[in-house]
């Protein structure tokens, strides 16, 4: 089981959701932090590449429209990690872009 990709995903998002250091997070669960490194450096990599190994060109986003972001035109954008950026309006699709892949590499 530990070579299933979903077991490592959940793994990964949890660790990442409590915040906490993975070598923490690894003993508390009685994983090697070796395979926790690993996997997410892999589910990373998978994240950012197509099946022809070529890097995506798109950022998966979902936007959801309220009555206070239509009004002032307003935007908060929530990335994997669970970080929130509260921001005036929309920023460009490029902006966009390079913030995921600064994100991910800071990983």
């Amino acid at each position: 089981m530990e070579g299933d990709t979903e077991f490592w995903t959940s793994h990964i998002e949890a660790c990442r959701r409590e915040g906490m250091a993975a070598s923490v997070y690894a003993r508390q669960h009685g994983l090697t932090l070796a395979s926790l490194y690993y996997w997410r450096r892999k589910l990373t990599q998978a994240a950012v590449t197509d099946a022809d190994g070529a890097a995506n060109q798109f950022v998966a986003l979902r936007v959801v429209d309220t009555a206070v972001g239509a009004a002032t035109g307003a935007c908060t954008l929530v990335l994997r990690s669970g970080l929130r950026l509260e921001l005036a309006a929309l920023p460009s699709p490029a902006w966009l872009l390079a913030l995921d892949q600064a994100h991910a590499g800071a990983r």
